[in-house]
């Protein structure tokens, strides 16, 4: 029987590979909806393609675009447009699997819908852990939903675990498991090595080359910063019940271990694969079973060495930064996330500099006051605040 799947993001990086994979397997999976925020031709020509019930996207004028188009066609698919909408096919009650893959703040409620539905999430959204953990946990436990993770080192650190602790990954007991710590692998991004002198003048065409992985311009920023291990961090924490001393960030640069999880015994086990995100979609998609992802086999014989290397935090503080929000709890990493998405645009636009990153961060940070994340309502509005004090610094860094 074919599972019904909603890819959240489907124009993304991680929303094209899922449905690279979907396509590998029709008689497994078929597409009940596709939803983008403003790639209409993207959207187009993967309905198109797919065939999917229902397709969202995020305004009007180019929901009725797409709904003219693919008529036009002879494509029956519904078009609807909205965050509703994305709730809505998100919580629809005939879905099996929901890849949430929306980028930002922007995937928080419609993946919290998935989950208060019951629905098998995999989950590509870290902002709903790192905003929204406790109302995200917390749900997952009343719906019984299942969320498998997807981003390449939380899916490889599921891969470690032991099978009777693996039913999901937001109960697994480590410390029963004899678990002591988790390695997150880094590749470094470009500027690895770099000291903070060096890092002053880089530019957003240097930070998005990134020299592993083909990502979004935003998600290859974080890279650069490390900010997108930070977040990792946090979500790590919410997924597998640690606090932020027991996940330890290795520098790796080949990306081939994509993380490893320390035994008390002494046993160290590490996934490795090449650098390609359908793997982990694949394996989240068919757990407990293998399928072809569509990825060569690693060449063992091919690599001439692994580096493991600690980070060097002085030069990227976001880590840092990271880990103070989570301990914080509250709404502090909700402020992190957002400074970071202002910082990171500010920087993409020329407004400010690389090394600006985390300064406009920390200062965000220092300012607004720690409260209970404990409604969406409460979260939105210190994103919102976030965002807007962030937005002044910027505009009077601009000034000076």
């Amino acid at each position: 029987m074919q599972k019904r799947i909603v890819v959240l993001g489907a124009t993304g990086s991680i929303g094209t590979s899922t449905l690279d994979v979907i396509a590998r397997h029709p008689e497994r999976y078929r597409v009940a909806a596709l939803t983008a925020h403003v790639s209409r031709d993207k959207l187009l020509a993967q309905c198109l393609q797919h065939h999917p019930d229902t397709a969202v996207i995020a305004h009007e004028h180019d929901a009725r675009w797409l709904s003219a188009a693919l008529q036009d066609a002879g494509c029956e698919t519904q078009v609807l447009y909205g965050e509703q909408a994305l709730c809505d096919v998100a919580s629809a009650a005939d879905v099996d699997v929901v890849v949430a893959a929306i980028m930002g703040g922007a995937g928080l409620a419609p993946t919290l819908a998935a989950v208060r539905a019951g629905h098998q999430i995999l989950l590509a959204n870290k902002e709903s852990l790192v905003m929204a953990g406790p109302l995200f946990t917390d749900a997952a436990r009343q719906s019984g939903a299942r969320v498998l993770p997807v981003d390449s080192e939380h899916n490889a650190i599921f891969q470690c675990l032991p099978a009777p602790s693996s039913s999901t990954a937001l109960h697994t007991d480590l410390a029963q498991a004899g678990v002591i710590r988790l390695l997150l692998t880094a590749s470094g991004g470009p500027f690895r090595g770099w000291s903070r002198d060096q890092l002053h003048d880089v530019t957003p065409e240097q930070a998005c080359a990134h020299p592993n992985w083909s990502m979004g311009r935003k998600i290859s920023v974080d890279s650069a910063t490390m900010m997108n291990k930070g977040l990792e961090i946090i979500e790590a924490c919410w997924l597998f019940d640690l606090t932020p001393d027991d996940i330890h960030v290795v520098v790796h640069p080949q990306s081939i271990v994509h993380s490893m999880v320390a035994y008390r015994d002494g046993s160290v086990l590490a996934q490795l694969g090449n650098p390609d995100m359908r793997t982990p979609i694949a394996h989240a998609l068919a757990w407990p079973e293998r399928i072809d992802s569509g990825v060569a086999p690693l060449d063992v014989f091919s690599m001439a060495q692994f580096e493991f290397r600690p980070p060097d935090e002085e030069a990227f503080p976001c880590l840092g930064l990271a880990r103070r929000a989570m301990n914080a709890g509250g709404t502090a990493p909700v402020v992190l996330n957002a400074a970071n998405e202002v910082a990171v645009d500010a920087f993409l636009n020329g407004q400010i500099r690389f090394t600006a990153i985390p300064k406009l961060i920390d200062e965000v940070m220092a300012a607004l006051p720690v409260v209970a994340a404990d409604t969406l309502e409460t979260i939105f509005a210190q994103d919102a605040l976030a965002r807007d004090y962030a937005a002044k610094i910027v505009a009077r860094w601009c000034d000076e």
